[in-house]
């Protein structure tokens, strides 16, 4: 665990509360502690000041503020991220956007609905209900993960594999620079918007860009019908072959996820999903659209379950069975905590074909560093989420934890992965920057960082490694303090 010391700028409390209501800056440890971290509670740092703005005016005013006294900024939404990229800087301002939670419009006739950065991603599909849309990407932490964080984390959801991350679903969004400047990028009610499509670039830019003020998603109408069919295997590697074979098969189900079993028993307990806990994994395969479309999907997802060598399938029977079956995989992490003091989750993706070996391979990694490993991910676009449990209070077995994670991203990438799917990569896994991209692609993403913000004073420190970190980390790498080469398996 890491925690900073207060280091604020001298005038920066003073020349704040010139240009924000009383309530709107709080200082000192008792009132910034709440603050010292997101879910990633494994790095803290101790914000000085914390900065609630509650309009644009005052979120371009804060940053003017900071821009002129050279003071970095980091923004926070709900706290809910998992890899520290809302930890605060030791001598900045924390910038959180929990009071700007307003949602400005709903549009049926476009599909859309304009947002303040803090409205929390569930609040969307609740106000667009009573026209029979909602919105789609849906994280594990949609009750209280706001629309801010997934723009800056690019966030997902089980039913990314049909509908999408938040890049696929947002149209437009509106924030200012460090300097103050206010952009617009992409549209809203147009196709198209002019100019440079810079909308992506900033969606996973995780606050080091601009700091996002509104939010413009598209919404979906709510499908009339789904249904799910949780599916057991005897052996991980047949339910990894099943979720290849059905993607092969040209199926493109709503959902498909995986659980292995140390999982579903964690969970049963606590959700009463009734999952069969004698399987080695259980897939969750949804499919939704016209009753008829979904009855013609479902059998054809079965067909393909059965011939991968499905021990067992059950099919939904009602809406409340279906959300029954979704409440374990949705509670994997919470239930996590019912097992272990502590638990790291992890974030990395893969390609489908080499799920089941690389599952065995973390079960391996488990022996070596003595720490359980849950795991339980959106199997369909092979983004894992190995929930590795630890002890703080025991000396050394977070730092276990933390290598262990680092060799689960080091293995990703060796077999054509990524080292994030949708967590961001923070402080967590800054390191791992390192691994993937050389330093022509590290020196390209500085260069975009500076175009937006020269003084480098938004979430400084955060998902790109500087050249001096990366030769550190070499060199770790090198004499075994890191990820140990030598040890991980080749596919």
């Amino acid at each position: 665990m890491r925690y900073d010391v207060l280091m604020p700028h001298p005038d920066i409390a003073a020349a704040l509360r010139a240009v924000l209501p009383a309530d709107g800056v709080l200082s000192g440890e008792e009132e910034c502690r709440p603050y010292e971290c997101d879910a990633l509670t494994a790095f803290r740092s101790l914000a000085p000041i914390v900065a609630l703005p509650r309009t644009e005016e005052e979120v371009r005013r804060v940053l003017l503020t900071c821009s002129r006294l050279n003071v970095p900024v980091v923004a926070r939404g709900s706290g809910t991220g998992l890899s520290g990229g809302a930890t605060p800087h030791a001598q900045g301002v924390l910038l959180s956007c929990a009071r700007m939670n307003r949602i400005l419009e709903v549009d049926p006739v476009n599909r859309i609905a304009r947002l303040e950065p803090g409205v929390a991603n569930l609040k969307i599909s609740e106000a667009a209900a009573v026209f029979a849309l909602y919105y789609a990407p849906d994280p594990s932490s949609q009750v209280a993960c706001s629309i801010g964080g997934n723009v800056a984390e690019n966030s997902g959801g089980v039913h990314c594999l049909k509908y999408g991350l938040t890049v696929h679903n947002v149209l437009g969004v509106r924030g200012y620079t460090i300097a103050g400047e206010r952009i617009e990028l992409g549209g809203q009610r147009a196709l198209d918007a002019p100019g440079l499509d810079l909308l992506a670039l900033t969606i996973g830019s995780e606050g080091l860009l601009m700091i996002v003020t509104e939010v413009t998603v598209k919404l979906i109408p709510r499908p009339p019908c789904a249904q799910l069919v949780a599916a057991s295997f005897t052996n991980v590697h047949d339910a990894a072959d099943a979720v290849a074979a059905i993607i092969a098969e040209g199926i493109i189900p709503a959902a498909l996820e995986m659980m292995d079993r140390k999982t579903t028993v964690a969970v049963e307990p606590f959700v009463h999903a009734g999952y069969d806990l004698s399987a080695a994994a259980i897939l969750l395969v949804e499919s939704d659209g016209a009753r008829e479309e979904v009855s013609d999907q479902i059998a054809d997802i079965e067909r393909v379950l059965l011939a991968c060598g499905a021990s067992a399938l059950h099919r939904s029977t009602s809406e409340a069975e279906r959300a029954r079956l979704w409440s374990g995989r949705k509670n994997a992490f919470p239930a996590a905590g019912r097992m272990s003091p502590d638990y790291y989750c992890m974030d990395g993706t893969i390609p489908r074909k080499v799920v089941g070996k690389v599952l065995e391979a973390i079960g391996e990694m488990e022996g070596r560093y003595g720490l359980q490993t849950l795991n339980v991910f959106h199997a369909g676009d092979g983004n894992l989420h190995p929930v590795i449990m630890f002890d703080s209070n025991e000396p050394g077995s977070w730092e276990r934890a933390d290598r262990f994670g680092a060799e689960i991203l080091e293995l990703c990438v060796r077999v054509g992965g990524t080292i994030t799917g949708e967590h961001g990569v923070g402080i967590e896994k800054i390191n791992s920057m390192c691994v993937q991209f050389s330093p022509a692609e590290r020196a390209a993403f500085f260069a975009v960082k500076q175009a937006f913000d020269p003084a480098g004073l938004l979430n400084p420190g955060k998902l790109i490694p500087t050249l001096q970190r990366c030769a550190e980390f070499g060199k770790m790498h090198v004499h075994g303090g890191a990820l140990p080469h030598a040890d991980l398996p080749r596919f």
